[in-house]
């Protein structure tokens, strides 16, 4: 018993301590975990009023919006400088060890970015858990039931992203309740939770996401910053074509279900840009956007100075090596390809004074992010056309996916696929992954991509013959595909067990 004590006392210490600074950092309201829930009544409920719910809504939202760290910039590094877009850029061993394919259980970044994802995990629960005891009458029913299915979708969510990185996975659905010497024994599971099988953590990410769809908000053409049931559709779509749930006939009908939802694709000049005075981001919330984090003036997105100049910012320079630097297998895909209106909005060309990757007089910097008043868009249309082409040529039905491929190449104005393409199921899924990873570089898909189509180990591992730029890494095999559960979590949770191969 007092070891199982010790643990606590740790546990609660970490997450207190996180917990506090994140809400003396980014307080959301005149309520918050430090204001509200601390009841002398142990049997009241935690949020007896809507304006305490109502704190943890726009909480959840917040937290979001500040994910730069966690769910952008490392994640990018995750799928693109760990797959073969792009470079570390700035030197690191957290970043080095990600490109060659050596990262291990003291990797401080997959540390920090296991917590942050848990931590969003806990800030949906507090509304899941809660939001149906709340006694006050000013919550309307119709909050409840919105607000509920939000918080669903965003669980949902960050278990998918999790899954996909670490493969097995807690899967924490329940908040933990004070703790007393008569149910220690009962609560010790919710204290240190174990790694649940990666086929029951998809089960609870379809039970969220199918709930999620029934009551989340329809897709709001003005404000795509909302996890709608368009939201869920989407990752319904792609939880359906990922190998521990595939079902291809899934995958296209909710594809379809997002055609429905009123989108559509528009300028690709335009999804990235700045205004001509360069005063503001050109686009927010477009009719191909399904989901965005909105910046708008006066507020700020803080990650772009990590991967390039801040366009509306006259001081903003090259002063620091920066991330994500585009891979030259990358810019010849482009090159390759004449694709240069995509290449254009994806890479932009600088002089910096350094020479980490390439001569210091043409030096390529990722562009997507090209100010601090872009959104980050985290779902659009493209990316969902181009799944359901590759939901089609795994039934065979191979016209209509070169049909979803030429419409999407014909924005770029880029021909049409070969008829011999077109006639085969193989040039067609070569033909498909490719056109996404043009379509949607430094969009946080690449890795996965390669993971999903089962490409990975013959794309990454003639990466080093392929791509003389780039640091040589190991080999990628069954034992390094995940990334390692980080050993401060071992060391805390005595339920957790590492990947193997770390």
């Amino acid at each position: 018993m007092r070891k199982v004590f010790k643990h606590i006392l740790v546990l609660g210490t970490v997450v207190y301590s996180l917990a506090s600074c994140d809400l003396n950092r980014n307080p959301i309201s005149g309520f918050s975990e430090l204001t509200v829930g601390q009841k002398t009544d142990t049997s009241s409920v935690k949020y007896a009023t809507r304006a305490e719910m109502l704190a943890q809504y726009q909480s959840m939202y917040n937290s979001i919006t500040n994910s730069q760290e966690g769910w952008y910039l490392d994640f990018l590094v995750y799928t693109e400088t760990h797959a073969d877009n792009a470079y570390c850029g700035t030197s690191g061993s957290e970043l080095t060890s990600l490109e060659q394919q050596t990262q291990d259980g003291t990797n401080k970044n997959i540390e920090r970015d296991w917590n942050s994802f848990l931590g969003q995990i806990t800030t949906a629960n507090r509304i899941i858990c809660n939001i149906d005891s709340v006694p006050d009458p000013a919550l309307t029913s119709a909050e409840r039931v919105q607000w509920k299915a939000e918080a669903r979708i965003w669980r949902a969510w960050m278990l998918f992203d999790m899954v996909r990185l670490w493969g097995d996975v807690p899967v924490v659905t329940q908040e933990t309740p004070d703790i007393t010497s008569d149910n220690i024994e009962q609560i010790y599971p919710l204290l240190y939770p174990s790694r649940q099988p990666v086929a029951k953590v998809y089960e609870q990410i379809i039970a969220d996401l199918t709930e999620g769809e029934k009551n989340a908000p329809n897709i709001d053409a003005v404000n795509k910053f909302v996890l709608s049931k368009t939201v869920a559709r989407a990752l319904l779509a792609k939880v359906y074509a990922e190998k521990p749930m595939r079902d291809y006939a899934k995958v296209i009908d909710y594809c379809s279900k997002v055609q429905a939802d009123g989108l559509s694709l528009v300028a690709y000049t335009d999804l990235f840009a700045v205004n001509a005075a360069k005063t503001d981001c050109k686009l927010r919330n477009s009719a191909e956007s399904i989901f965005e984090i909105v910046y708008p003036q006066g507020s700020g997105n803080w990650v772009t100075w990590m991967f390039g100049i801040d366009l509306c910012d006259p001081s903003s320079t090259y002063n620091w090596a920066k991330w994500i630097t585009p891979s030259r297998d990358l810019i010849k895909a482009f090159d390759n390809e004449g694709d240069a209106i995509r290449e254009n909005e994806a890479i932009v060309w600088g002089q910096p004074s350094w020479s980490n990757h390439y001569p210091s007089s043409h030096y390529p910097f990722m562009y997507k992010t090209r100010s601090k008043y872009n959104s980050i868009i985290k779902l659009r249309l493209a990316d969902i056309l181009l799944l359901k082409a590759e939901a089609y040529v795994e039934q065979n039905s191979l016209a209509e996916a070169a049909a979803l491929v030429d419409q999407i190449r014909s924005r770029v104005n880029l021909s049409g696929l070969s008829s011999t393409t077109k006639a085969s199921p193989d040039l067609m899924r070569e033909a498909v992954l490719k056109e996404r990873r043009l379509e949607l570089a430094f969009e946080g898909q690449r890795w996965f991509d390669l993971l999903r189509t089962g490409k990975v180990f013959n794309v990454m591992n003639t990466l080093n013959a392929r791509d003389a730029g780039r640091a040589k890494m190991a080999t990628v095999n069954d034992k390094n595909i995940l990334l390692p559960v980080p050993q401060t979590q071992l060391d805390k949770n005595p339920s957790l067990t590492q990947n193997e191969g770390y």
